[in-house]
């Protein structure tokens, strides 16, 4: 299995956003869509802003593949869905420190999308 590497993960960590482009179910591509993205420990995790009505999330969800760029990283990443409570409790603190400065109308629905929480997993 592929991992990330320490530049990597410090490169997207720092980036503002992430350029995420899901793969549709007959493996195309989607246009890709900026979305924010948080670090926790060795692993990368983005939610869906609008919730599992977001278009880019049901595609993400439906393939479990995509390609995403940020901080100068391109990468394939297999798209992998997040449900354990401890994981999804850093990424909520982790999205109010990195992106808190932005206010609660931004990361409220941040943290109410937890169930939308994906890790990325580099191909």
């Amino acid at each position: 299995m592929t991992t990330w590497t320490n530049d990597e993960l410090t490169r997207i960590e720092h980036a503002e956003e992430l350029q995420m482009t899901p793969s549709r179910s007959d493996g195309t591509p989607r246009t890709p869509v900026p979305i924010w993205v948080v670090r926790d420990g060795d692993d990368l995790y983005v939610r869906s802003f609008r919730g599992s009505a977001g278009a880019w999330y049901r595609a993400a969800r439906a393939s479990h593949e995509g390609r995403i760029r940020s901080g100068g990283v391109d990468k394939d990443v297999t798209l992998i869905e997040v449900t354990a409570p401890g994981v999804n409790d850093r990424i909520d603190t982790a999205y109010g420190t990195k992106y808190g400065r932005y206010g609660t109308s931004y990361i409220d629905p941040m943290v109410a999308s937890r169930n939308t929480t994906l890790k990325l997993a580099p191909r």
